[in-house]
């Protein structure tokens, strides 16, 4: 019997944006890797993180659109954002401002 599964075009077309994003981001940082997390019905969130500690994320509308969108770009996937993959991450200034500057006397955020 013939495999019967339908393609959603506009899927697969944000699918392959998705994709070409993490594409660019990984050329830029020298690599990537990432981590798909489930935000609920906002969709999927993927966690990027550069070979040379940079990171950012890209919202996408579905999980399965995500996952679809990290493996059509080629990079490594993690399960979860912890350990080895987490410790790759590189922080600076601002970050440390955004996280605890109200408890640091950092600038407000608002």
């Amino acid at each position: 019997m013939a495999d019967t599964q339908q393609v959603d075009p506009k899927a697969e077309r944000k699918a392959a944006r998705l994709a070409q994003r993490i594409g660019s981001f990984s050329k830029a940082h020298g690599g990537a890797e990432g981590q798909v997390a489930y935000i609920g019905q906002r969709g999927a969130r993927i966690v990027l993180v550069g070979e040379d500690g940079a990171w950012g994320d890209i919202v996408a509308p579905t999980y399965a659109i995500a996952e679809q969108a990290v493996e059509k770009s080629g990079i490594t996937v993690h399960e979860s954002f912890d350990g080895e993959f987490a410790a790759k991450v590189r922080t600076g200034p601002y970050e440390w401002s955004r996280m605890a500057g109200i408890q640091l006397g950092g600038p407000a955020n608002g």
